[in-house]
């Protein structure tokens, strides 16, 4: 049984939340807006010259203290993870992000005031299938130097465990686990961030948390709270007592789990990961993840992933009828054997075409090139390119009979594997500009045995026989 084909999601209409920045301490307005397919996330900072924009992208990851910092061309985005979370959680998949300021306002320290503004904006499908990396086997990394390490693992869903350990009595060990996206709302949302006291001291000293009234973190209390320790609270939080409960935290707020730790912590890892680019079908395992490891493994996930993209094979049953024979080939081509070097197009749309080689030890080429050890010349693998792409610019004439195709010039060029006697070629041109004026301008790929072999940038003109 075949799946059903997920589609894209975008937000309804714009939306608005106001708050402060956590380590700023002024008003920022953060402002969702609905985005085109295939459009991803991105952030707009409207309070500068040109509205930059900064794309949540793992490359764009510059520092990591205290949240996931973006930079782009100089322009930053401050603490990008709790508005990703939200994003993914509810599954959308392409949104604009404005914002006034270099940082989302922190709200509460969760996502949970994000996803509400996500709901009320409304969540609506678009045309376009959505793109998921389907992890295939283990994929790990580690930071040796603190010990946290994330793997991903072959998966029906996305899922994400985390597993922390602070070595503090105050915090110890916890887990926590999300099976299925859907649940993110309900069971990751309002995790609030955390700090610890004597981080607390520490940013207060360099006035690093002017946000940071104590309402949006929860703070565990890892040392003895000294009378100047609890001034320095009080006249910062502007609150007249401030005490520990029995669990080891400030009064300020009430744990919404036990493991609320943990599952902030899951919700980082969501935000982080978002900056992959793509979704995951995959089981996530963080052991002890912070923002430095969760964007490390995003750095990484997302090279393989764009590696797999370049080198994976089209899908195409080479047994289906064709869209062109040999005979209407050569009813196009002025190519004859020997030099004809594509035996089927299998399929052709207004901007691209697939065509198809078999490679056979009776191949003329064979008697002259490498004859104890056949492997087909890299330049004719670039001709049978062009000769198929040739089917596609010829077929926008009505008399293709009286048209030759000629190289104007071939760029980046590579060749990655041989081919060899008994390999099938598949050749995948697509058009990088509309044809204008005869001038086809192309990108074309060659595979064979499930890798690319062969890419190159090819530009050519088509002109009429009788004008030569």
């Amino acid at each position: 049984m075949s799946e059903s084909v997920v589609k894209q999601r975008t937000i309804g209409k714009e939306i608005s939340l106001t708050g402060v920045g956590l380590h700023t301490g002024k008003e920022v307005t953060l402002t969702f807006k609905p985005a085109p397919e295939n459009h991803g996330y991105k952030f707009v900072r409207i309070d500068l010259e040109g509205q930059p924009v900064i794309e949540a992208d793992a490359n764009f990851v510059v520092n990591t203290q205290r949240g996931t910092n973006l930079e782009k061309n100089g322009v930053k985005v401050q603490t990008s993870e709790h508005v990703l979370a939200a994003l993914v959680g509810l599954e959308v998949d392409n949104c604009i992000i404005e914002i006034n300021a270099s940082e989302p306002p922190i709200m509460d320290g969760s996502s949970k005031f994000f996803v509400e503004a996500i709901e009320k904006a409304g969540v609506v499908e678009q045309a376009a299938p959505r793109e998921e990396y389907v992890v295939k086997e283990v994929i790990s990394y580690l930071d040796e130097e603190t010990g946290s390490e994330i793997i991903v693992m072959p998966a029906d869903q996305y899922q994400v465990t985390t597993m922390v350990d602070f070595g503090t009595k105050v915090l110890g060990t916890q887990n926590a686990s999300l099976n299925n996206i859907s649940d993110f709302k309900n069971e990751i949302a309002n995790a609030r961030t955390f700090s610890f006291l004597h981080e607390i001291e520490m940013l207060l000293e360099h006035g690093l948390i002017k946000g940071g009234d104590l309402n949006n973190a929860i703070v565990y209390v890892d040392k003895p709270l000294s009378p100047s320790t609890m001034e320095k609270l009080r006249s910062a939080f502007g609150k007249d007592n401030i005490s520990v409960k029995p669990n080891g935290i400030l009064d300020n707020l009430t744990l919404h789990y036990p493991n609320e730790a943990a599952r902030h912590k899951l919700l980082d890892v969501i935000g982080d990961l978002a900056l992959v680019g793509t979704r995951i079908r995959g089981k996530v395992i963080a052991n002890k993840p912070g923002h430095h490891v969760n964007t490390q493994f995003a750095k990484k996930l997302s090279k393989i992933i764009r590696l797999e993209a370049r080198n994976s094979v089209p899908k195409f049953d080479i047994n289906q009828p064709p869209v062109k024979d040999v005979n209407q080939i050569m009813a196009m081509l002025p190519h004859r054997p020997p030099f004809l070097l594509v035996d089927k197009i299998m399929e052709m749309t207004e901007t691209s075409v697939v065509g198809l080689k078999n490679v056979t030890m009776n191949e003329p080429f064979f008697v002259g090139h490498f004859p104890g050890a056949p492997v087909m010349p890299g330049v004719l693998i670039v001709e049978a390119m062009a000769q198929t792409g040739g089917i596609l610019a010829l077929s926008t004439v009505p008399d293709p009979e009286n048209y030759l195709t000629f190289f104007m010039k071939i760029n980046n060029v590579k060749f990655k594997q041989q081919v060899n006697p008994g390999d099938t070629l598949i050749f995948v041109l697509e058009l990088i500009s509309p044809i204008r004026r005869g001038i086809v301008h192309m990108q074309g790929n060659a595979y064979a045995n499930g890798k690319l072999v062969t890419e190159a940038e090819l530009m050519a003109q088509m002109v009429k026989t009788k004008n030569l």
